[in-house]
């Protein structure tokens, strides 16, 4: 585990997002759908993000990259901010995703299987017939 760089002095979008590893234009996303909360800005205007935020946006990137919707992450989050949770409901939201990952796999493996069998049955060439687009067209 890479220790975590604490910092006391606010820095800007472009820094919570290298320290993040989100896209400055992820950040405002996220901020704009109220998955992180607002932030302070300087006179002129400019962000500033502490430590706590980084540390939520980086959450919000391994959700994502664990296949979690933007509103999963968002019940995930309140989850993970309330102390008092019960860890049953983080179990809920995490074995109910793990059930829409298999039936979008199950989806996924039977649109391969179409797809190789009207390749198989396409012949390749020259010809204008082609059973896939066929299949396409029924």
């Amino acid at each position: 585990m890479s220790e975590a760089i604490v910092s006391h002095e606010p820095f800007n979008i472009g820094e919570a997002a290298s320290r993040s590893g989100v896209s400055a234009k992820m950040v405002r996303h996220y901020e704009s759908l109220g998955l992180l909360p607002k932030v302070g800005r300087t006179d002129s205007g400019y962000r500033q993000y502490t430590d706590k935020e980084v540390h939520t946006l980086r959450f919000v990137r391994r959700a994502r990259d664990l296949g979690f919707s933007m509103a999963e992450i968002a019940e995930l989050l309140r989850l993970w901010q309330d102390r008092r949770r019960a860890s049953a409901n983080v179990k809920r939201i995490a074995l109910a995703h793990v059930d829409d990952l298999k039936r979008r796999m199950e989806e996924m493996a039977a649109m391969k299987r179409t797809l190789e069998r009207l390749a198989a049955c396409c012949h390749g060439d020259q010809r204008p017939d082609c059973p896939i687009l066929d299949e396409l067209a029924d």
